[in-house]
C-alpha cells in the first residue's frame, strides 16, 4: 500500500506542472476568445474559434507599433497627464505602468541579477535584481536600489544596500526570477547550457 501511494504521488508530481499549466492557459485562451469572438460576431459575422486571441494579439501588436511613432507620442503624454492628476487613478495607473514597463519594453528594470550580502557576520545572501545604481536623487551616495522577488509569490521588497555588497550573476534575468520564485528550487539554465 505504502508503495502504491508513493508511485501515486510521484505520478501526481509529473502530472500536475504539466495539467495546472494547461488547465491556466485553456481558461485564459477560452475567456479572452469568446468576449473577443462575440465582439467580432456582431460587426462581421464571424465565429472561428481562437479569432478572438488572434484579433487582441493583432490589436497589442498594432498599438504597441504606433505608440513607437511621432504621431502618437503626444496623445500618450496627454492620457499620463490627465491620469497624474486623479489622486487615486494616479497611484493606480503609474504603479501599473511602471510595473509592466520594468518587465517589458525598452525601459526594463529586471535585467540585472544580483547578489547580496544581507548578513555580514553569517555570509548570508540574498537573489535579487539591481533597478537603480544611481540614487543622488535621493542624496544617497555609495548604495543602490535592489529588489527583491518572494519566493512562492508575485511581490517583493526593495532595499537599498551599500554597492561593495553587490555582486552582479552572469544569468539571464528571466532564469533568476523563476529561480527566486520558486524558493531556488528549479535549476538555472545559463545561456551556454541551453545552446549544448
Amino acid at each position: 500500500m505504502k508503495r502504491l501511494i508513493r508511485y501515486f504521488l510521484q505520478g501526481l508530481l509529473y502530472l500536475a506542472p504539466t495539467a495546472i499549466t494547461l488547465a491556466l492557459v485553456y481558461l485564459i485562451f477560452t475567456r479572452v476568445d469568446s468576449g473577443m469572438r462575440d465582439l467580432i460576431g456582431k460587426f462581421f459575422n464571424i465565429d472561428i474559434p481562437g479569432i478572438g486571441v488572434l484579433a487582441l494579439f493583432v490589436i497589442i501588436t498594432l498599438l504597441g507599433f504606433i505608440g513607437q511613432s511621432i504621431i502618437f507620442r503626444p496623445l500618450r503624454r496627454l492620457v499620463d497627464n490627465i491620469m497624474a492628476k486623479a489622486p487615486f487613478v494616479k497611484l493606480i495607473y503609474s504603479s501599473i505602468k511602471d510595473l509592466m514597463s520594468a518587465f517589458v519594453g525598452t525601459e526594463r528594470k529586471f535585467d540585472k541579477p544580483v547578489l547580496v550580502k544581507v548578513n555580514l557576520i553569517s555570509d548570508l545572501e540574498k537573489m535579487g535584481f539591481l533597478t537603480q545604481s544611481d540614487l543622488s536623487e535621493l542624496n544617497i551616495k555609495d548604495k543602490v536600489a535592489v529588489y527583491f522577488p518572494h519566493s512562492y509569490n508575485f511581490s517583493g521588497e526593495m532595499f537599498i544596500v551599500p554597492a561593495e555588497h553587490v555582486t552582479p550573476l552572469d544569468i539571464p534575468p528571466a532564469e533568476a526570477m523563476k529561480f527566486i520564485v520558486s524558493g531556488g528550487v528549479t535549476k538555472v539554465w545559463l545561456n551556454n547550457q541551453k545552446s549544448s
